[in-house]
């Protein structure tokens, strides 16, 4: 045991003196991150600025009349409705006095119930940005429901039902409520927040990377020479090769460690019980190690190695969420599912939303059972190195 702290010590010390283990491991992710929150973050922080929209609508138009009311009821945006002439709301538009100008011709309403074409001018500012889209679907909205009310009509009279219910028909239909309601639900308790995922995402890619600085260490010094002077030396040789996956296991849980409490500081989130987040650090460095493991099997030289590690690393990592997440179904969720980082960001959205030690077992099952497969399969593959 005393050869082994020694040889893992002393690499240690060379890879912590080696600046690439500090930059792959923490300054590339935690740089990544701060870049991905700003691009990201923008969109989940919008904040809908006023909005001003012109209406020129014909007195006494009851159905033109609706449309204005509609926009003045339109709530989660703060909307100005000025009743205008047509050509004041055209130029309001032009002139940037209103980011919306809305012309509504006259003889909408009987155009409407007589089911004839009716156009509704809408001119949209050059500063008008997605506040103006809202207020453009709600407008659509309403035509839509007006025009049904006309087709209805239309049918009725088409029909044989007799001009007196016409009327009341098309408006019940153009006014009436449909039976649907919509009902805001509540994600899983497994799902991370935006920045949260992100730094899992990140944590968990650059887990891939940082492993790779010990067990592939084997290849290199292979290369170099050096590891047939180890082998040479008075000791057993599985110590050689369980020494470097003790280099990486370090490596990699310090690593991991640090981008999850510096991720949660700087975006202010929180990924729960930290005893049940240290165990899936260590479950999901166990399983990227016995990657890094195969990876040193089949790789002839360094730069082999360094290539396969890049491309596991980011195909793993994707799908795994590092950068966006995933919809899948069927059997590819399947496949997806039993990736370990995957596994890695589920459980830390199980302890993100209060879940402890108990309720983290599937994904733990998963990075232990994908590490044990990889262990297993390092054994098995050709050795093309025929030194390990």
């Amino acid at each position: 045991m005393r050869q082994l702290w020694t040889m893992t010590a002393s690499d240690l010390r060379q890879r912590v003196r080696d600046r690439s283990v500090i930059i792959f491991a923490l300054v590339v992710p935690l740089a990544l991150m701060f870049v991905f929150n700003l691009t990201s973050g923008g969109a989940a922080n919008l904040t809908l600025k006023p909005v001003t929209v012109a209406v020129s609508a014909p007195a006494g138009d009851d159905l033109a009349t609706a449309i204005t009311a509609t926009l003045t009821q339109v709530e989660g945006i703060d909307l100005t409705v000025d009743e205008v002439s047509a050509d004041d709301a055209r130029s309001s538009a032009r002139s940037g006095d209103a980011e919306l100008g809305v012309v509504i011709p006259a003889g909408f309403g009987d155009a409407v119930r007589a089911g004839k074409e009716v156009v509704v001018e809408v001119t949209e500012g050059e500063d008008s940005g997605i506040e103006s889209d809202i207020v453009l679907t709600v407008v659509q909205g309403v035509l839509t429901q007006l025009s049904a009310g006309a087709v209805t009509a239309a049918a009725g009279a088409g029909a044989g039902v007799p001009d007196a219910q016409l009327a009341a028909l098309a408006q019940q239909a153009a006014t009436q409520a449909p039976e649907i309601t919509l009902t805001q639900g509540e994600a899983a308790s497994e799902q991370l927040s935006s920045s949260a995922a992100l730094i899992a995402g990140q944590a968990g890619l650059f887990l891939l990377f940082t492993v790779g600085f010990g067990v592939l260490g084997l290849v290199a010094e292979r290369e170099q020479g050096t590891l047939a002077r180890l082998r040479s030396m008075p000791m057993r040789p599985w110590l050689i090769v369980t020494a470097k996956g003790l280099v990486s296991y370090i490596l990699g849980v310090v690593a991991t460690s640090v981008l999850l409490t510096l991720g949660s500081m700087f975006f202010d989130v929180s990924f729960g019980s930290p005893v049940a987040v240290a165990v899936l650090i260590l479950c999901a460095v166990a399983a990227a190690t016995s990657l890094m493991f195969i990876i040193a099997r089949v790789a002839r030289t360094a730069e082999q190695a360094s290539v396969l590690q890049s491309i596991l690393a980011l195909l793993l990592g994707i799908a795994g969420g590092a950068f966006f997440p995933l919809n899948t179904t069927g059997f590819l969720d399947v496949v997806v599912g039993l990736n370990p980082i995957a596994a890695f960001t589920r459980g830390l959205g199980i302890t993100s939303g209060g879940g402890g030690l108990g309720d983290i077992g599937v994904p733990v099952m998963l990075m232990l059972g994908f590490a044990v497969v990889g262990l297993a399969a390092s054994r098995l593959v050709p050795d093309r190195g025929r030194d390990l």
